[in-house]
């Protein structure tokens, strides 16, 4: 008990002139009764695997998606953010939310990559009352003009190809939504010239095959299990068959599905 108060103070604790200290979180029965839950009465934990708590919950630091389709079939795909984590880091006084920075998603220079390493020509350059090139992809698939499917993510440039493999994997594989989310990734954004993959997104074989044909791969791309992710896809779909109303949350960052 006393490690985890430690951890937290480390953490949060300072003159309240100049940080904002979670007081509410920390104090509150329902943090404690979580941070409890962490205490192993079998075994002595090292200091080391003690982090501090979330006394405030998670909030996601980018771009957030949510997907929803009602008992009649009216469907949303939304897809909102910040660009980068914590938009621009600055907060309207007295309004408590953060401005983003889309103003990145411009062409500041042709030809010079963004923040996502994308590159980007005269026509996304900056101007008066001109909306920037965002690579959110909110998307709704229709069958025979019905709603099928939603689904969208955050995760930069890698959005456009996270949802297209989303849609790949269940329209022609005949994957479930969840199946489908599941599956792990790889992108290719043009620049640069290689190939992110996700752990266990390619096999050996396959990528010696694809290598001898001339693609490169990022070499540090997919082999630390949990640091490397492409997307975090968040999706609906409706059976065709049962009606049923199908949720996908996807296990990579977090999210959860859930009916109403």
């Amino acid at each position: 008990a006393m490690q985890l108060a430690y951890a937290d103070r480390a953490a949060y604790m300072g003159d309240t002139d100049f940080v904002k200290v979670p007081i509410a979180g920390i104090v509150s029965k329902e943090y404690a009764a979580v941070q409890a839950k962490r205490i192993d009465t079998s075994r002595s934990i090292p200091s080391a695997e003690m982090s501090a708590g979330k006394p405030t919950g998670y909030e996601s630091a980018e771009t957030t998606h949510f997907s929803i389709i009602d008992a009649d079939g009216t469907v949303v795909s939304n897809t909102y953010t910040l660009n980068d984590s914590y938009g621009s880091a600055a907060t309207v006084p007295g309004a408590g939310f953060l401005l983003n920075d889309e103003m990145d998603d411009f062409t500041s220079k042709p030809g010079v990559p963004n923040l996502y390493g994308l590159i980007q020509s005269e026509a996304n350059a900056i101007l008066p009352r001109k909306r920037p090139l965002s690579a959110m992809t909110p998307t709704i698939v229709l069958s025979d003009g019905k709603p099928l499917l939603a689904v969208g993510s955050p995760g930069g440039g890698s959005i456009i190809d996270t949802v297209l493999q989303v849609l790949v994997d269940v329209i022609d594989f005949d994957m479930n939504i969840q199946q489908a989310i599941d599956t792990p990734r790889f992108h290719h954004q043009w620049m640069p010239d290689h190939i992110f993959w996700e752990k266990d997104g390619l096999n050996e074989d396959t990528r010696t095959a694809m290598e001898a044909k001339g693609y490169k791969f990022k070499p540090d791309a997919g082999y630390t299990p949990g640091d490397f992710f492409i997307g975090d896809a968040q999706g609906v779909m409706i059976d065709n068959s049962s009606g049923d109303r199908l949720g996908a949350s996807d296990p990579r960052r977090g999210g959860q599905a859930i009916g109403y």
